[in-house]
């Protein structure tokens, strides 16, 4: 959690956590920043390919809208660095791992 320095009388500092909305969460980084990248590129280009195929007139629609939404939910866990499923599997890359 983010904490805010506030000045007390004797010149030090204590820490206090900042408010946060009600309902809102904060989502940790569970995905390296090449992988984050991939999956950016990887996704907008599937969910382009998707649409494309889409505008075709092509016979295979629910193959294609779940080639839009693969692509869709790339993208998002690429730019959110946060992927739920990595998560409920409790997998950290090396690189992102805190030492104890």
């Amino acid at each position: 959690m983010a904490t805010t320095h506030h000045p007390t009388a004797a010149g030090s500092h204590c820490s206090a956590p900042e408010p946060r909305a009600p309902g809102t969460r904060r989502f940790s980084i569970n995905i390296t920043p090449a992988e984050r990248a991939g999956r950016v590129i990887l996704g907008a280009a599937a969910a382009i390919a998707g649409i494309v195929l889409l505008t075709s007139a092509g016979s295979a629609v629910v193959l294609e809208i779940l080639l839009v939404a693969a692509g869709l939910d790339l993208v998002v866990t690429g730019a959110l660095g946060h992927c739920p499923l990595y998560q409920k599997l409790g997998y950290t890359p090396a690189s992102l791992r805190r030492p104890e």
